[in-house]
């Protein structure tokens, strides 16, 4: 049985872990999906959650940006009688909120992903850590991440739930060292190309639209 971080202890937990958690991602619907998921997760366990991830794509459009932006009020009374979510008026509203702000991140920087990347310089920063403790809540570069965030309309974008972002979508590779998925995703973060990438938004900073 292959060694996993403490956390993978079953499923859907398992699963997600080696299929997904800390795979670099570039693609504005899918950190889209991971920003409203984190956010939902505040207070709760990250299983809740999982568990209902398919209510939660059929519920929010399949997590178009888009879409999302238009519901309406009246689409926010019909999401908190859905049982397939977690119906909390402030996460679904922020939900919202979040995508009209995730859109106008996609209109200033040509794309969310680009604007995420540039807070590690376009490339995964690559951890080893041995141990649960060693692994923080939040990080310096998290709490810049929530404050920009914030700033720009965002909201259920702490410090913690920020760096819990990073880390799922592989800004950050916070696999234990003696987990098998740490060397996989060391890899992932080195393909062809993203080199090249890399240095192109290493000039990139928060707020700035790159050139």
């Amino acid at each position: 049985m292959p060694r996993r971080c403490h956390w993978a202890r079953g499923e859907p937990e398992i699963a997600y872990h080696d299929r997904e958690w800390g795979v670099p991602l570039h693609a504005d619907r899918r950190l889209f999906e991971l920003l409203i998921l984190e956010g939902a997760q505040a207070g709760l366990s990250w299983s809740t959650v999982l568990r209902r991830r398919s209510g939660y794509r059929r519920a929010f459009a399949g997590f178009d940006p888009r879409r999302v932006a238009r519901f309406t009020p009246a689409a926010v009374e019909r999401i908190l009688r859905d049982p397939g979510i977690i119906r909390h008026r402030r996460k679904i509203e922020s939900a919202v909120g979040n995508a009209r702000a995730f859109l106008a991140v996609q209109r200033e920087h040509g794309s969310f992903a680009a604007y995420l990347w540039s807070s590690v310089g376009g490339s995964p920063i690559q951890n080893h850590r041995l141990a649960p403790h060693q692994v923080p809540a939040e990080t310096a570069l998290s709490r810049e991440l929530s404050r920009d965030l914030r700033r720009r309309g965002f909201t259920f974008v702490g410090p913690t739930i920020c760096y819990a972002f990073m880390q799922a979508a592989g800004l950050a590779n916070d696999h234990l060292i003696s987990c098998f998925r740490h060397a996989e995703v060391r890899r992932l973060g080195r393909k062809p190309g993203r080199g090249r990438e890399a240095k192109r938004r290493s000039s990139l900073r928060l707020g700035r639209r790159p050139t």
